[in-house]
Protein backbone atom coordinates (compact mmCIF):
# COMPACT_ATOMS: atom_id res chain seq x y z
CA UNK A 1 0.00 0.00 0.00
CA UNK A 2 1.61 3.28 -1.10
CA UNK A 3 -0.87 5.58 1.08
CA UNK A 4 -0.36 8.08 -1.74
CA UNK A 5 -2.77 10.17 0.01
CA UNK A 6 -1.10 10.58 2.82
CA UNK A 7 0.73 14.21 3.87
CA UNK A 8 3.95 13.94 3.34
CA UNK A 9 6.58 16.19 4.79
CA UNK A 10 10.10 16.31 3.24
CA UNK A 11 13.06 18.52 4.45
CA UNK A 12 15.82 19.96 2.80
CA UNK A 13 13.64 19.25 -0.65
CA UNK A 14 10.13 21.56 -0.28
CA UNK A 15 10.37 23.33 2.87
CA UNK A 16 13.71 25.59 2.79
CA UNK A 17 13.33 27.33 -0.25
CA UNK A 18 16.91 29.18 0.05
CA UNK A 19 19.32 26.84 -1.90
CA UNK A 20 22.63 28.80 -0.12
CA UNK A 21 21.09 27.79 2.94
CA UNK A 22 20.70 24.16 2.03
CA UNK A 23 24.04 24.05 0.78
CA UNK A 24 25.30 26.13 4.29
CA UNK A 25 23.41 22.87 5.99
CA UNK A 26 24.73 20.60 4.49
CA UNK A 27 28.21 21.32 3.52
CA UNK A 28 28.92 21.92 7.23
CA UNK A 29 28.07 17.81 7.66
CA UNK A 30 30.00 16.65 5.23
CA UNK A 31 31.74 14.01 7.31
CA UNK A 32 28.75 12.81 8.38
CA UNK A 33 26.85 12.46 5.48
CA UNK A 34 30.55 10.49 3.88
CA UNK A 35 29.85 7.82 6.57
CA UNK A 36 26.18 7.42 6.31
CA UNK A 37 25.07 3.82 4.39
CA UNK A 38 21.96 5.77 3.60
CA UNK A 39 20.89 9.26 3.83
CA UNK A 40 17.45 9.36 2.84
CA UNK A 41 15.00 8.34 4.87
CA UNK A 42 11.15 7.93 4.73
CA UNK A 43 9.88 7.28 8.39
CA UNK A 44 5.96 6.52 9.17
CA UNK A 45 3.92 8.24 12.25
CA UNK A 46 0.33 7.67 13.40
CA UNK A 47 -1.54 11.35 14.27
CA UNK A 48 -0.91 11.41 17.99
CA UNK A 49 0.76 13.92 20.25
CA UNK A 50 3.82 11.47 21.22
CA UNK A 51 4.74 11.51 17.41
CA UNK A 52 6.81 15.02 18.49
CA UNK A 53 10.35 14.11 18.54
CA UNK A 54 9.87 13.47 15.06
CA UNK A 55 8.19 16.64 14.69
CA UNK A 56 10.93 18.57 16.05
CA UNK A 57 13.65 16.95 14.88
CA UNK A 58 12.49 17.43 11.20
CA UNK A 59 11.44 21.20 12.54
CA UNK A 60 14.70 21.62 14.51
CA UNK A 61 16.59 20.50 11.60
CA UNK A 62 18.25 18.11 13.84
CA UNK A 63 17.98 15.27 10.89
CA UNK A 64 19.67 17.38 8.73
CA UNK A 65 22.67 18.17 11.20
CA UNK A 66 22.74 14.47 10.90
CA UNK A 67 23.63 14.36 7.06
CA UNK A 68 19.47 12.94 6.81
CA UNK A 69 17.04 14.08 3.79
CA UNK A 70 14.46 12.83 5.89
CA UNK A 71 10.54 12.38 4.78
CA UNK A 72 7.61 12.27 7.62
CA UNK A 73 4.57 10.48 6.45
CA UNK A 74 1.43 9.99 8.36
CA UNK A 75 -0.18 6.72 7.99
CA UNK A 76 -3.57 5.38 8.18
CA UNK A 77 -3.19 3.41 11.34
CA UNK A 78 -0.81 0.68 13.02
CA UNK A 79 -1.57 -2.43 11.07
CA UNK A 80 -0.35 -0.29 7.85
CA UNK A 81 2.74 1.71 9.52
CA UNK A 82 3.52 -2.02 11.08
CA UNK A 83 3.37 -3.23 7.49
CA UNK A 84 5.17 -0.76 5.42
CA UNK A 85 7.97 -0.40 7.81
CA UNK A 86 8.48 -4.39 7.31
CA UNK A 87 8.24 -4.43 3.50
CA UNK A 88 10.62 -1.83 3.49
CA UNK A 89 8.62 1.33 2.08
CA UNK A 90 9.02 3.05 5.65
CA UNK A 91 12.84 3.14 7.15
CA UNK A 92 11.74 3.46 10.40
CA UNK A 93 8.52 4.78 12.41
CA UNK A 94 6.87 5.89 15.48
CA UNK A 95 5.71 2.77 17.03
CA UNK A 96 3.69 1.56 19.97
CA UNK A 97 6.20 0.40 22.59
CA UNK A 98 4.54 -3.11 22.84
CA UNK A 99 4.57 -3.61 19.25
CA UNK A 100 7.70 -4.98 17.86
CA UNK A 101 7.12 -7.55 20.75
CA UNK A 102 4.02 -9.05 19.02
CA UNK A 103 6.13 -9.20 16.07
CA UNK A 104 9.16 -10.94 17.90
CA UNK A 105 6.73 -14.02 19.36
CA UNK A 106 4.55 -13.69 15.71
CA UNK A 107 1.29 -12.91 17.03
CA UNK A 108 -0.27 -11.73 14.15
CA UNK A 109 2.53 -10.55 12.06
CA UNK A 110 6.23 -12.60 12.63
CA UNK A 111 9.02 -9.64 11.63
CA UNK A 112 12.53 -8.74 13.46
CA UNK A 113 12.23 -5.10 14.93
CA UNK A 114 14.62 -3.19 17.11
CA UNK A 115 14.44 -0.34 18.80
CA UNK A 116 16.91 1.76 19.97
CA UNK A 117 14.76 5.09 21.41
CA UNK A 118 11.93 5.44 23.42
CA UNK A 119 9.98 8.33 22.16
CA UNK A 120 7.55 9.07 25.17
CA UNK A 121 6.46 7.66 28.91
CA UNK A 122 2.83 8.48 29.52
CA UNK A 123 0.86 10.52 27.55
CA UNK A 124 -2.63 8.12 27.27
CA UNK A 125 -5.88 8.13 29.06
CA UNK A 126 -9.19 6.10 29.53
CA UNK A 127 -12.22 8.12 28.36
CA UNK A 128 -15.98 7.21 28.87
CA UNK A 129 -19.12 8.07 26.97
CA UNK A 130 -21.24 11.29 29.19
CA UNK A 131 -23.95 8.52 29.98
CA UNK A 132 -21.46 6.53 31.32
CA UNK A 133 -19.61 9.10 33.35
CA UNK A 134 -22.87 9.44 34.73
CA UNK A 135 -23.77 6.59 35.81
CA UNK A 136 -19.71 5.81 37.21
CA UNK A 137 -19.75 9.10 39.38
CA UNK A 138 -22.16 7.70 42.31
CA UNK A 139 -19.40 5.56 42.92
CA UNK A 140 -16.67 7.73 42.94
CA UNK A 141 -15.53 9.79 46.12
CA UNK A 142 -15.76 13.47 46.43
CA UNK A 143 -13.61 16.26 47.67
CA UNK A 144 -14.39 19.65 47.10
CA UNK A 145 -17.51 18.95 44.33
CA UNK A 146 -14.42 17.29 42.36
CA UNK A 147 -14.13 13.15 41.91
CA UNK A 148 -11.01 12.02 44.34
CA UNK A 149 -8.13 10.66 41.49
CA UNK A 150 -7.33 7.84 40.30
CA UNK A 151 -10.39 6.67 39.79
CA UNK A 152 -10.18 2.87 39.60
CA UNK A 153 -12.47 0.55 37.16
CA UNK A 154 -14.43 -0.33 40.47
CA UNK A 155 -16.97 2.35 39.69
CA UNK A 156 -17.40 1.15 36.29
CA UNK A 157 -18.75 -2.60 37.63
CA UNK A 158 -22.56 -1.35 38.38
CA UNK A 159 -22.59 0.19 34.74
CA UNK A 160 -21.59 -3.01 33.26
CA UNK A 161 -24.35 -5.28 34.82
CA UNK A 162 -26.90 -2.59 34.02
CA UNK A 163 -25.64 -3.61 30.09
CA UNK A 164 -26.08 -7.54 31.26
CA UNK A 165 -28.90 -7.08 32.68
CA UNK A 166 -30.23 -5.17 29.44
CA UNK A 167 -28.85 -7.59 27.34
CA UNK A 168 -26.53 -5.33 26.02
CA UNK A 169 -22.22 -5.71 25.08
CA UNK A 170 -19.85 -3.08 27.14
CA UNK A 171 -17.62 -2.30 24.14
CA UNK A 172 -15.25 -0.43 24.50
CA UNK A 173 -12.04 0.68 21.90
CA UNK A 174 -8.42 0.45 21.78
CA UNK A 175 -5.74 1.01 18.72
CA UNK A 176 -4.04 -2.27 18.34
CA UNK A 177 -4.15 -6.39 19.67
CA UNK A 178 -0.09 -5.71 20.42
CA UNK A 179 -0.02 -2.18 21.67
CA UNK A 180 -0.26 -0.08 25.04
CA UNK A 181 -3.74 1.11 24.92
CA UNK A 182 -5.00 -2.27 24.78
CA UNK A 183 -2.34 -3.61 27.84
CA UNK A 184 -3.42 -0.50 29.67
CA UNK A 185 -7.10 -0.95 29.08
CA UNK A 186 -7.30 -4.21 30.31
CA UNK A 187 -4.70 -3.56 33.14
CA UNK A 188 -7.41 -1.03 34.75
CA UNK A 189 -10.47 -3.25 33.86
CA UNK A 190 -8.62 -5.98 35.60
CA UNK A 191 -7.44 -4.07 38.69
CA UNK A 192 -11.40 -2.96 38.95
CA UNK A 193 -12.13 -6.79 38.76
CA UNK A 194 -13.99 -6.66 35.09
CA UNK A 195 -12.38 -9.35 32.73
CA UNK A 196 -11.63 -7.94 29.83
CA UNK A 197 -11.28 -11.20 27.82
CA UNK A 198 -8.35 -13.69 26.47
CA UNK A 199 -6.83 -14.43 23.34
CA UNK A 200 -6.03 -17.92 22.17
CA UNK A 201 -4.09 -17.83 19.14
CA UNK A 202 -4.20 -18.54 16.34
CA UNK A 203 -8.13 -19.73 16.54
CA UNK A 204 -9.65 -17.28 18.09
CA UNK A 205 -7.71 -13.36 17.68
CA UNK A 206 -10.87 -11.30 19.04
CA UNK A 207 -9.54 -10.95 22.23
CA UNK A 208 -13.10 -11.43 23.70
CA UNK A 209 -13.26 -15.00 24.87
CA UNK A 210 -14.67 -14.93 28.78
CA UNK A 211 -15.04 -10.82 28.26
CA UNK A 212 -17.18 -8.76 30.48
CA UNK A 213 -16.41 -5.75 28.78
CA UNK A 214 -15.82 -6.05 24.75
CA UNK A 215 -12.53 -5.02 23.44
CA UNK A 216 -11.93 -3.95 19.66
CA UNK A 217 -9.52 -1.78 17.51
CA UNK A 218 -10.61 1.70 16.76
CA UNK A 219 -7.56 4.03 14.95
CA UNK A 220 -6.40 6.79 17.10
CA UNK A 221 -8.09 9.97 15.12
CA UNK A 222 -11.34 8.31 14.74
CA UNK A 223 -12.30 7.15 18.46
CA UNK A 224 -14.21 10.50 19.57
CA UNK A 225 -16.58 10.01 16.60
CA UNK A 226 -16.91 6.10 16.94
CA UNK A 227 -17.94 6.78 20.81
CA UNK A 228 -20.48 9.76 19.97
CA UNK A 229 -22.01 7.32 17.35
CA UNK A 230 -22.74 5.02 19.70
CA UNK A 231 -20.45 2.03 19.03
CA UNK A 232 -18.54 2.04 21.35
CA UNK A 233 -18.84 3.53 24.73
CA UNK A 234 -15.64 4.40 26.24
CA UNK A 235 -11.45 3.55 24.60
CA UNK A 236 -8.13 4.15 25.69
CA UNK A 237 -5.78 6.12 23.09
CA UNK A 238 -2.83 8.57 23.25
CA UNK A 239 -3.12 11.84 22.90
CA UNK A 240 -5.30 14.47 21.34
CA UNK A 241 -8.16 12.42 21.13
CA UNK A 242 -9.26 12.14 24.97
CA UNK A 243 -9.31 16.24 25.18
CA UNK A 244 -11.09 15.59 21.96
CA UNK A 245 -13.94 14.07 23.86
CA UNK A 246 -13.77 16.84 26.13
CA UNK A 247 -13.77 19.68 23.63
CA UNK A 248 -16.77 18.09 21.92
CA UNK A 249 -18.49 17.35 25.01
CA UNK A 250 -18.97 13.96 24.05
CA UNK A 251 -17.04 11.91 26.98
CA UNK A 252 -14.95 12.37 29.79
CA UNK A 253 -11.77 11.02 30.57
CA UNK A 254 -11.36 9.43 33.48
CA UNK A 255 -7.34 8.33 34.20
CA UNK A 256 -4.78 9.31 32.50
CA UNK A 257 -2.09 6.31 32.73
CA UNK A 258 0.42 8.59 34.63
CA UNK A 259 -2.20 7.64 37.48
CA UNK A 260 -2.52 4.10 35.93
CA UNK A 261 1.33 3.07 35.69
CA UNK A 262 3.79 5.99 36.51
CA UNK A 263 6.27 6.61 33.78
CA UNK A 264 5.53 3.80 31.48
CA UNK A 265 6.76 3.29 27.79
CA UNK A 266 3.96 4.63 25.42
CA UNK A 267 6.11 5.11 22.03
CA UNK A 268 9.41 4.35 20.58
CA UNK A 269 10.89 4.83 17.38
CA UNK A 270 11.59 1.27 15.52
CA UNK A 271 13.35 -0.02 12.67
CA UNK A 272 13.65 -3.85 11.23
CA UNK A 273 16.53 -5.54 12.49
CA UNK A 274 17.87 -5.85 8.44
CA UNK A 275 18.12 -1.91 8.71
CA UNK A 276 19.78 -1.50 11.65
CA UNK A 277 22.28 -4.48 10.92
CA UNK A 278 22.89 -3.05 7.40
CA UNK A 279 22.61 0.92 8.35
CA UNK A 280 24.63 0.84 11.87
CA UNK A 281 25.92 5.17 11.54
CA UNK A 282 22.25 5.85 9.47
CA UNK A 283 20.59 4.34 12.76
CA UNK A 284 23.08 5.61 15.06
CA UNK A 285 22.33 9.42 13.42
CA UNK A 286 18.15 9.26 13.44
CA UNK A 287 18.44 8.40 16.93
CA UNK A 288 21.30 11.16 17.79
CA UNK A 289 18.50 13.14 16.05
CA UNK A 290 15.46 12.44 17.95
CA UNK A 291 17.23 12.43 21.30
CA UNK A 292 17.85 16.30 20.70
CA UNK A 293 14.36 16.38 20.05
CA UNK A 294 13.62 15.05 23.40
CA UNK A 295 15.77 16.93 24.92
CA UNK A 296 14.48 20.16 23.40
CA UNK A 297 10.86 19.18 24.44
CA UNK A 298 11.75 18.75 28.08
CA UNK A 299 13.76 21.88 28.41
CA UNK A 300 13.90 23.82 31.32
CA UNK A 301 10.60 22.78 32.93
CA UNK A 302 9.10 22.06 29.57
CA UNK A 303 9.57 26.25 28.01
CA UNK A 304 9.81 24.75 24.29
CA UNK A 305 5.95 23.11 24.80
CA UNK A 306 4.12 25.77 23.12
CA UNK A 307 6.32 26.02 19.99
CA UNK A 308 6.09 22.19 20.17
CA UNK A 309 1.87 22.35 19.89
CA UNK A 310 2.65 24.74 17.14
CA UNK A 311 4.72 22.13 15.22
CA UNK A 312 1.82 19.74 16.21
CA UNK A 313 -1.39 21.36 15.61
CA UNK A 314 -0.68 21.74 11.86
CA UNK A 315 -2.45 19.02 9.54
CA UNK A 316 0.24 17.42 8.18
CA UNK A 317 1.52 16.21 12.23
CA UNK A 318 -1.15 15.93 14.48
CA UNK A 319 -3.85 18.23 12.96
CA UNK A 320 -5.70 18.99 16.02
CA UNK A 321 -6.49 22.13 17.63
CA UNK A 322 -3.46 24.57 19.47
CA UNK A 323 -6.26 24.47 21.97
CA UNK A 324 -6.84 20.80 21.82
CA UNK A 325 -2.88 19.45 22.00
CA UNK A 326 -1.85 22.20 24.58
CA UNK A 327 -4.49 20.84 26.99
CA UNK A 328 -2.27 17.91 27.92
CA UNK A 329 0.77 18.95 26.47
CA UNK A 330 1.42 21.81 28.87
CA UNK A 331 1.62 19.89 32.03
CA UNK A 332 -1.88 20.04 32.30
CA UNK A 333 -5.07 17.65 31.92
CA UNK A 334 -8.75 18.31 31.73
CA UNK A 335 -11.01 15.58 33.02
CA UNK A 336 -15.11 16.62 33.17
CA UNK A 337 -15.52 19.76 31.75
CA UNK A 338 -14.15 22.32 33.60
CA UNK A 339 -12.08 20.02 35.84
CA UNK A 340 -8.36 21.07 34.53
CA UNK A 341 -5.85 19.44 36.83
CA UNK A 342 -1.85 20.21 37.12
CA UNK A 343 -0.20 16.76 35.83
CA UNK A 344 3.32 17.79 34.13
CA UNK A 345 4.65 14.61 33.50
CA UNK A 346 1.40 13.65 31.30
CA UNK A 347 3.90 13.76 28.39
CA UNK A 348 7.75 12.65 29.46
CA UNK A 349 10.14 12.63 26.75
CA UNK A 350 13.40 12.43 27.90
CA UNK A 351 13.35 13.33 31.52
CA UNK A 352 13.39 10.23 34.17
CA UNK A 353 15.95 8.76 31.32
CA UNK A 354 12.30 8.28 29.42
CA UNK A 355 14.43 8.00 26.18
CA UNK A 356 16.90 5.03 27.13
CA UNK A 357 15.21 1.68 25.94
CA UNK A 358 15.06 -0.38 29.09
CA UNK A 359 14.76 -4.25 28.96
CA UNK A 360 12.39 -4.05 32.20
CA UNK A 361 9.94 -2.25 30.30
CA UNK A 362 10.14 -4.72 27.60
CA UNK A 363 9.28 -7.62 30.06
CA UNK A 364 6.81 -5.95 31.60
CA UNK A 365 5.10 -5.39 27.89
CA UNK A 366 5.87 -9.52 27.38
CA UNK A 367 3.97 -10.27 30.53
CA UNK A 368 1.09 -8.58 29.63
CA UNK A 369 0.81 -10.61 26.43
CA UNK A 370 1.56 -13.66 28.65
CA UNK A 371 -1.36 -12.52 30.78
CA UNK A 372 -4.04 -11.57 28.13
CA UNK A 373 -3.08 -15.11 25.88
CA UNK A 374 -1.32 -13.48 23.23
CA UNK A 375 1.76 -15.88 24.58
CA UNK A 376 -0.95 -19.03 25.72
CA UNK A 377 2.62 -21.38 26.78
CA UNK A 378 3.97 -20.50 30.01
CA UNK A 379 7.91 -19.35 29.07
CA UNK A 380 10.61 -19.52 31.87
CA UNK A 381 11.79 -16.53 33.31
CA UNK A 382 14.90 -16.11 31.30
CA UNK A 383 12.93 -16.30 27.96
CA UNK A 384 11.22 -12.80 28.42
CA UNK A 385 14.97 -10.59 29.05
CA UNK A 386 15.93 -13.20 26.29
CA UNK A 387 13.35 -11.53 24.26
CA UNK A 388 13.74 -8.12 25.44
CA UNK A 389 17.24 -8.23 24.36
CA UNK A 390 16.50 -8.90 20.83
CA UNK A 391 14.09 -5.91 20.48
CA UNK A 392 15.85 -3.09 22.31
CA UNK A 393 19.03 -1.88 21.64
CA UNK A 394 20.79 0.78 24.28
CA UNK A 395 24.30 -0.14 23.00
CA UNK A 396 22.95 2.00 19.77
CA UNK A 397 21.50 4.91 22.29
CA UNK A 398 24.57 5.21 24.76
CA UNK A 399 26.75 5.35 21.50
CA UNK A 400 24.48 8.09 20.08
CA UNK A 401 24.59 9.87 23.64
CA UNK A 402 28.15 9.84 23.82
CA UNK A 403 28.79 11.38 19.99
CA UNK A 404 26.24 14.12 21.25
CA UNK A 405 28.11 14.33 24.67
CA UNK A 406 31.32 14.73 22.67
CA UNK A 407 29.88 17.65 20.15
CA UNK A 408 28.50 19.02 22.94
CA UNK A 409 25.04 18.99 22.11
CA UNK A 410 24.15 17.06 25.10
CA UNK A 411 25.84 16.47 28.92
CA UNK A 412 26.46 13.03 30.58
CA UNK A 413 23.95 14.17 32.99
CA UNK A 414 21.10 13.45 30.46
CA UNK A 415 21.65 9.74 30.16
CA UNK A 416 22.57 6.60 32.67
CA UNK A 417 25.40 5.48 33.49
CA UNK A 418 27.52 3.60 31.37
CA UNK A 419 26.74 0.97 34.72
CA UNK A 420 22.97 0.88 33.38
CA UNK A 421 21.74 -2.85 33.66
CA UNK A 422 18.84 -2.41 31.59
CA UNK A 423 16.55 -4.00 34.55
CA UNK A 424 14.59 -0.88 36.82
CA UNK A 425 14.53 -1.33 40.57
CA UNK A 426 10.87 -3.43 41.44
CA UNK A 427 8.13 -0.97 41.47
CA UNK A 428 4.66 -0.71 42.63
CA UNK A 429 4.10 2.39 41.11
CA UNK A 430 0.84 0.76 39.37
CA UNK A 431 -3.03 1.72 40.21
CA UNK A 432 -3.33 -1.45 42.11
CA UNK A 433 -0.21 -1.57 43.99
CA UNK A 434 1.21 -4.97 42.94
CA UNK A 435 4.66 -4.95 42.82
CA UNK A 436 6.91 -5.34 39.15
CA UNK A 437 10.25 -7.43 39.29
CA UNK A 438 11.85 -8.16 36.04
CA UNK A 439 13.67 -10.34 37.20
CA UNK A 440 10.81 -12.32 38.46
CA UNK A 441 8.25 -12.18 35.64
CA UNK A 442 6.38 -15.87 36.43
CA UNK A 443 5.81 -14.78 40.20
CA UNK A 444 4.78 -11.21 39.40
CA UNK A 445 2.32 -13.08 36.88
CA UNK A 446 1.21 -15.18 39.96
CA UNK A 447 -0.19 -11.99 41.92
CA UNK A 448 -2.86 -11.02 39.31
CA UNK A 449 -6.48 -12.43 40.11
CA UNK A 450 -7.28 -12.08 36.99
CA UNK A 451 -5.53 -13.28 34.32
CA UNK A 452 -3.20 -16.44 32.89
CA UNK A 453 -0.86 -17.78 35.26
CA UNK A 454 1.60 -21.11 35.84
CA UNK A 455 0.87 -23.85 32.96
CA UNK A 456 -2.50 -22.10 32.61
CA UNK A 457 -3.58 -21.79 28.81
CA UNK A 458 -6.46 -20.95 26.81
CA UNK A 459 -8.02 -24.18 25.01
CA UNK A 460 -11.47 -24.51 23.22
CA UNK A 461 -12.69 -20.94 24.60
CA UNK A 462 -12.29 -21.51 28.31
CA UNK A 463 -8.93 -21.30 30.73
CA UNK A 464 -7.38 -24.55 31.73
CA UNK A 465 -4.62 -25.46 33.69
Amino acid sequence: MNNTNQPTIKKGLTVFAVAAAITLSFSANVGAIEKLEKDSLKLGFIKLTDMAPLAVAYEKGYFEEEGLSVQLEAQANWKVLLDRVINGELDGAHMLATLPFGTAIGYGTKADLVSAFTMTLNGDAITVSNDVWAQMKPQIPMKDGKPVHPIKADALKPVLEKYKSAGKPFNMAMTFPVGTHNMKLRYWLAAGGIKPGYYAPPEDTSGQIDAEAMLSVTPPPQMPATMDSGTIVGYCVGEPWNQQAVFKGIGVPVISDYELMKNSPEKIFGVTKEFADKNPNTHKAIIKALIRASLWLDAENNKNRNEGVEMLSQKQYVGADYDVIANSMNGTFEYEKGDKRNLPDFNVFSRYNGSYPYYSDAVWSLTQMRRWGQINEQKPDAWYLETAKKVYRPDVFMAAAKALIAEGKAKASDFPADSESGIKAPSGDYIDGIVFDATKPNAYLDKFAIGLKGKQKVVGGKVVN
